[in-house]
């Protein structure tokens, strides 16, 4: 048997290398460990992550706490937000500070500490310990009329869970953000197809982890308890932590690079209003490093003014093709959830092994692959399918209700009127979001990991993560919006039915959201490409991107 030599050795940009073996394991094969590592590292706490968020409300209406419908909702729409808004903190703490490997192995501690207070709150000892004894619900006449407030402003254990909540998201968000671009700098050097694999891989895992959270834990926690569910994510979370420190040795890590945000802003001031410096960087380093060749200046910490320009000149080309993706997202995350979500989630878990095994090298081989943006712009027109498609249901639907042809249904205790359409008529629309994810999303990681500068990736992939919960809010806003009286979804006498709101308008009018704004990104995209194809541009970039 071959005897494994295991070193690492930082090279000249202070990376850490991983075991290099002697044998029949070879750096590739190593390569491919760590990537494999990362995926089910993505796959668990992704898991963990919806095992928390899908039955976070039924938690907290639960006789533990007796939180009304309007604050659990209200806690899990500040939780989701947070844990995407959060996204480039974690990210830049990376950068910055911490390194990706770092702020990975703390966030999944804080992440396996903020579980497993959440699971200390389902039992009365840990509830009590942390929250006190729930107030009882004093004895009153019933409420006189609609527009009477409640006794107690603040729900009981309000502090500690939403305090829990804050920290889950945070960790959550780090997570994400970072372990992204952990993942494709193990397989970097393998070349851009290998990047452009591990994506697609990497978006399968989370899809992975999302479907097992829905049909294992989250049938657990409503079915059997929420201690046994709890406990689950835990585990979950705990193994994830584990995997990733047991898969150390073969991890390709990088070092911070310092911060840049001075000097990004200090140039953005520039180009706004010249003249203008708020911060002077020291120029002890140019001055101490101007007789050196570029080969012995490289090796000092920290970027130089030209980097620092390069990198600000690469973020003013990157940031416009992202903020583009904001009214996909809105698309995206205003079709109606239900079961038949879980159709979304298997046309990926279905498409992916497909896309990436038969269509993908077909059309490399024929040179015919498309690049990152025409993939994100095919994703924009299937978003924007779905949506036309979720419209011309809703208005049929609508068809059937001014005809008074109606079936009852009764959901729990509350009666509602649907039209005698087969709910198997809504998959076309999972069916398209589900492609349009495969076009818009996993290129969308690859071209915020790939076009970065390799000093701020995590916070660009933060700034990715980010605006999908952008896109989110500003749909839920524009939902609240046309709530109001005299808007499409104003139908206060529905009581739930939303048979006198136009949703169908509201299908239509994020379509129309989404086709203008397509057009834009496909003129951004243009200019992109064609500034990457200029000599000039590709030198002076070259140097910054990862």
């Amino acid at each position: 048997m071959s005897a494994l030599r295991a070193e690492q050795q930082p090279s000249r940009s202070g990376e850490r290398q991983p075991l290099v073996a002697q044998g029949r394991w070879g750096p590739r094969r190593w390569r491919r460990t760590a990537a494999a590592a990362v995926l089910l590292v993505e796959m668990l706490e992704r898991a963990a992550f919806f095992g928390v968020t899908s039955n976070l409300v039924l938690y907290l209406n639960s006789l533990n706490f007796n939180w009304d419908g309007e604050h659990a909702s209200r806690a899990t729409l500040l939780f989701l937000g947070a844990s995407y808004l959060l996204a480039p903190v974690g990210g830049w703490l990376a950068d910055v500070y911490l390194g990706r490997f770092l702020a990975i192995s703390l966030s999944l501690l804080l992440y396996l500490a903020a579980t497993g207070l959440l699971l200390t709150t389902i039992t009365d000892d840990g509830r009590r310990s942390f929250c006190g004894e729930m107030p009882e619900l004093p004895l009153k006449p019933a409420c006189p009329s609609a527009n009477c407030q409640g006794s107690w402003s603040s729900p009981y254990c309000a502090t500690t869970l939403y305090l829990v909540l804050l920290l889950l998201a945070l960790a959550a968000s780090s997570v994400r953000s970072n372990l992204t671009s952990f993942g494709a700098d193990q397989v970097m050097d393998l070349g851009r197809d290998a990047t452009r694999r591990f994506f697609n891989w990497f978006y399968w895992s989370i899809n992975l982890g999302a479907i097992l959270s829905l049909l294992v834990v989250a049938f657990i926690e409503q079915n059997i308890s929420f201690l046994q569910g709890y406990s689950i994510i835990v585990g979950l979370v705990g193994l994830a932590f584990f995997i990733f420190l047991i898969a150390t040795p073969v991890f390709i890590t990088k070092p911070p690079t310092g911060s840049q945000v001075s000097s990004m802003l200090n140039l953005a001031f520039q180009n706004c209003c010249p003249g203008w410096q708020w911060w002077r960087r020291p120029s002890s380093r140019n001055s101490e490093g101007a007789h050196l060749l570029p080969d012995q200046r490289s090796n000092q910490p920290g970027p130089s003014p030209q980097e620092d320009m390069a990198n600000f000149q690469v973020l003013l080309k990157v940031l416009p093709v992202m903020v583009t993706l904001v009214p996909y997202w809105m698309v995206y995350f205003q079709i109606p959830e239900a079961w038949l979500l879980l159709a979304n989630v298997a046309v990926i878990l279905i498409l992916v092994p497909v896309k990436d095994h038969l269509i993908d090298p077909l059309l490399l081989r024929c040179k015919l692959l498309p690049s990152a943006l025409q993939k994100m712009a095919l994703g924009m027109f299937f978003g924007f399918t779905s949506i036309i498609v979720a419209g011309v249901l809703e208005k049929e639907r609508l068809q059937y209700i001014a005809a008074n042809q109606t079936v009852p249904q009764l959901i729990g205790k509350d009666l509602y009127y649907a039209a005698p359409l087969s709910i198997w008529w809504q998959i076309p629309q999972y069916l398209l979001i589900g492609i349009s994810e495969i076009f818009a999303s996993i290129p969308g990681l690859e071209f915020a990991y790939s076009e970065a500068p390799r000093s701020m990736q995590g916070a660009i992939m933060g700034i990715f993560f980010c605006l999908s919960g952008v896109g989110s809010l500003l749909g839920s806003g524009l939902v609240a919006l046309l709530s109001l009286p005299g808007g499409w979804m104003y139908c206060p006498k529905d009581f739930g039915n939303i048979n006198n709101c136009r949703m169908d308008l509201y299908f239509f009018l994020l379509a129309g959201i989404q086709a203008v704004t397509a057009v834009l990104f496909l003129w951004i995209a243009g200019r992109y490409e064609r500034t990457r194809q200029d000599p000039d541009s590709q030198n002076s970039t070259s140097r910054v991107r990862g």
